[in-house]
């Protein structure tokens, strides 16, 4: 290894050619071992992600990943996307497990590579550099679009619909539609067959003419709403009784958020229309326009964040008295909550699109003040409330997070230390040598270059026959 440094006050040596020549050695050595200890990186990270072990309150392991190595979130999905793709790519990984392929060049390999066109693409990367594989990838993926695009446009040539009388007076229809056309009616027909029929149509009917039968509710349906599009003299209060149909309708007793005998109603996000429901007799919440019975930690979650009525209902379970609809967050403290957070909480995550979390329920005393409040995303405040994680926080507004076992995550972990063989401090260099040399690899200063003279690179012809050895031409 070459020293570098030399005595303070002495004259630095001028450098010859061999000591520069041994330099160049050594960093391409170190590149190469750097190239086989992240592709042992990527094996694990690929076996973290197959166990799902990163589950415990992370929206995906390129999340965890972000939170634990201090990686940017965008090269951390970019890390476990490669680490997937590898595992159907024994060429390509078996040449980066050695050393001989980048990280950058196998990155872009896998946007591309499959297991028919792999040894192709690798005898190509192995003479070329990182900028002549990403300049092929871009270049294939154009020539694949061009492609996915002219069979689009001649599916979206075969298009049509026809519906004419029948000789016996009935209606005939025949259709081929687009994909995303023909998603939309199917899930119509299914809304529009389970109004007319139910959950369990009988079996008198079979299921086409079940279809038959409900296209013209979805007909009928469409006319209605385009009849009922607001004019603009009345369209306040036509919106306004639309916003109350289209609302998800939570009973929630009081019991279930605190134990005391009351009940609450929560108002939740807008999905399907509302029908009275008694919420059950054991603290239980239920849904409104279906009756289905929600868990306790979940009603919590809703009442964070939503519109509250408070209800009380006389012994035989009459109401007796309706209370006016609020807001458990004012927009006022919202604002203010969502200029001192910006993102979501918890560790590692960022996202913009956040529900208020009351530390301290309300149902249990909690006030809503900005020193009991915190934005999270709907992930992480599911995970809080019914994930069993905890949260505190501090009148500067500091948040902390703690595992369901107690454990307190920190904001920005720590890095581990590097370890010797021997179980001691290691200099890191030194010891991704010897666990190679151990592993059996045999890497030096040439194992990282590739077979690349200088010559121009000829895009077209190297797209021509990279594509004939694919079609087996």
């Amino acid at each position: 290894m070459i020293q570098l440094a030399h005595p303070l006050g002495a004259a630095a040596p001028r450098p010859t050619p061999e000591d520069s020549d041994r330099l160049a050695d050594e960093i391409a050595e170190l590149a190469a071992h750097l190239h086989a200890a992240t592709y042992r990186l990527l094996v694990l990270l690929r076996e973290y992600d197959v166990r799902e072990a990163w589950g415990w309150g992370f929206r995906s392991c390129a999340h965890w990943l972000s939170w634990r190595t201090g990686i940017a979130p965008g090269a951390a999905r970019e890390k476990v996307r490669v680490a997937r793709a590898l595992d159907a790519l024994p060429l390509i990984s078996a040449a980066m497990e050695r050393g001989e392929l980048s990280y950058s060049k196998v990155r872009a390999l896998t946007r591309v590579a499959t297991a028919e066109n792999e040894a192709s693409l690798l005898e190509f990367a192995r003479c070329g550099t990182a900028s002549h594989v990403e300049r092929l990838v871009r270049a294939w993926r154009r020539v694949d679009r061009q492609e996915e695009a002219e069979e689009e446009r001649v599916r979206h040539d075969r298009r049509y619909l026809s519906l004419h009388p029948d000789e016996d007076g009935g209606w005939a229809l025949r259709a081929r539609l687009d994909p995303e056309v023909g998603a939309l009616l199917e899930q119509a027909l299914a809304w529009a067959s389970e109004q007319l029929y139910g959950k369990r149509p009988s079996p008198e009917t079979s299921q086409g003419q079940r279809r038959a039968d409900v296209l013209g509710l979805v007909a009928e349906q469409a006319l209605a709403a385009a009849g009922a599009a607001p004019d603009r003299g009345r369209s306040r209060s036509r919106m306004a009784r639309r916003a109350d149909r289209f609302q998800v309708v939570l009973h929630v007793e009081r019991s279930a958020l605190e134990g005391e005998p009351a009940e609450v109603a929560v108002e939740a996000e807008p999905v399907v229309e509302k029908r009275p429901v008694r919420p059950s007799a054991d603290g239980q919440a239920v849904l409104a326009a279906s009756g289905q019975r929600v868990p306790a930690g979940t009603a919590r979650r809703l009442a964070c964040d939503a519109s509250v009525v408070e209800m009380t209902h006389g012994a035989d379970g009459n109401v007796l008295d309706v209370g006016r609809p609020r807001r458990t967050v004012p927009a006022a403290i919202r604002r203010a909550l969502e200029h001192r957070d910006e993102t979501c909480r918890f560790p590692g995550c960022g996202s913009r699109y956040c529900d208020v979390h009351h530390v301290e329920h309300w149902a249990d005393g909690g006030r809503t003040k900005l020193s009991n409040l915190s934005l999270l995303c709907r992930v992480h405040h599911r995970a809080v409330h019914e994930g069993g994680f905890r949260v505190e926080i501090d009148d500067a507004g500091v948040v902390r997070f703690r595992t369901p076992w107690g454990w307190l995550m920190p904001a920005v972990p720590a890095p581990p230390p590097v370890r010797a063989a021997d179980g001691g401090a290691g200099d890191a260099p030194a010891t991704l040598r010897g666990d190679h040399e151990r592993a059996g690899l045999e890497i030096d200063g040439w194992t990282p270059t590739p077979d690349w003279h200088g010559e121009r690179l000829d895009l077209d012809w190297a797209i021509y026959m990279l594509r004939r050895r694919r079609d087996g031409a």
